[in-house]
């Protein structure tokens, strides 16, 4: 089996464990919010893993960036979860998860700038 081109790219491992991190800290949440605010949290997380990997796996540098597109809007809505969580109490270990969403962020839009300039 030869290796996905998404499993190359350090941004795609990146977002692979802000995946497990955030899937570890979201089962602390309040079992009130199992399908609510610990769900989407979840869906959040994973889409930006996902939108990557398709991304990495389309022909053209146009589809890849609409892909990194979604994944980045993804990233702004698990923060909107963090900072929901935050406000609420829910969670304790905020700082941790705020770094790994802001890491994968920043090599994102760093992927996407790139590509920007090479498709000009």
């Amino acid at each position: 089996m030869t290796e996905r081109k998404h499993r190359q790219l350090p941004v795609w491992k990146a977002s692979i464990d802000m995946v497990e991190a955030f899937y570890v800290a979201s089962a602390k949440l309040p079992k009130e919010e199992l399908f609510g605010l610990q769900s989407q949290m979840r869906r959040a997380a994973v889409s930006v893993a996902a939108n990557i990997a398709e991304g990495a796996a389309r022909r053209s540098t146009l589809e890849l960036l609409q892909f990194l597109g979604v994944a980045n809007g993804s990233l702004s809505e698990l923060d909107t979860h963090l900072e929901i969580s935050r406000r609420l109490g829910y969670l304790d270990d905020i700082d941790h998860l705020q770094d790994k969403l802001d890491d994968v962020q920043g090599q994102l839009l760093a992927v996407i700038q790139s590509l920007k300039r090479r498709s000009r």
